[in-house]
């Protein structure tokens, strides 16, 4: 297809183990495909959580704080951990990467949104790979769960202000299931979603993970706000990210949500 605008949405589940640690092979593995569909002719960018998790594992905090100034400690530790990884791997394939760093209110007027739209253009015309992540150290609403949302609604808004063709959101669930798979062996994948209704909204609650702030139904606030802005998106298990690739060959390894408009 070529020349489309991609965001892929990382979360702290699929960068770190249970301990909090970095998963290496899984974050290298991840910026391979994503290097390699730059080179491909798409055009990519991420939007990375992690940074807390990150400067957990590097502080060998095994538990989340409750204390916000603990958290935007460990965010700050942790964001230069992260671009430090993601520039030596990315490095590795020849793609350089640029960090940018995003509170709400850079998203609150059109000329912010115009910004934001015109540095990741500049970016991405000079192949340049973006990272976004919701600049913790300065924003307390995600800490604090009064959120822009958390990162999922944060690449919502991003691909939204850039014209994303496509977001995959990448989590530890292979996608939306109509009963929580970790409790009910029955349940089952949705492959498609056309309607993001109450129905829908209700299946994706109780699933989540212990490291990251979002769970399915972050993901699902995400999907409605970009769907109903005719952006199409993917929620996928990031386990393995050599699995994007089906995206590209329409194929649905997750939940596809359909673009309204």
């Amino acid at each position: 297809m070529g020349n489309q605008k991609t965001v892929i949405k990382v979360g702290t589940s699929t960068l770190t183990y249970e301990n909090g640690k970095v998963n290496y092979r899984r974050v290298e593995s991840l910026c391979k495909v994503l290097a390699d569909l730059q080179n491909s002719g798409e055009e990519i960018m991420l939007v990375s959580s992690g940074a807390i998790g990150v400067g957990m594992g590097k502080t060998g905090l095994t538990k989340r704080p409750g204390e916000t100034k603990k958290k935007q400690a460990l965010a700050a530790i942790g964001q230069c951990e992260l671009m430090f990884m993601y520039d030596k791997i990315f490095g590795e394939y020849n793609h350089a990467v640029a960090q940018i760093l995003l509170t709400a209110d850079a998203v609150e007027t059109e000329k912010k949104r115009q910004n934001i739209n015109n540095t990741i253009d500049e970016l991405l015309t000079m192949g340049i790979i973006p990272i976004i992540n919701e600049n913790d150290t300065v924003s307390i609403d995600e800490l604090e769960g009064n959120k822009i949302g958390d990162n999922d609604m944060l690449s919502a808004i991003v691909s939204h202000i850039i014209n994303a063709d496509r977001l995959v959101i990448l989590t530890d669930i292979d996608g939306l299931y109509d009963a929580n798979p970790r409790e009910n062996p029955r349940a089952r994948k949705l492959d498609v979603v056309t309607n993001i209704n109450k129905s829908i909204l209700d299946m994706a609650a109780g699933t989540g993970s212990n490291r990251g702030t979002g769970g399915m139904v972050t993901k699902l606030q995400a999907a409605d706000y970009a769907t109903k802005r005719g952006i199409e998106v993917h929620v996928m298990n990031g386990d393995d990210p050599q699995r994007i690739y089906e995206i590209f060959e329409g194929k649905t390894p997750g939940t596809k949500f359909i673009a309204q408009r």
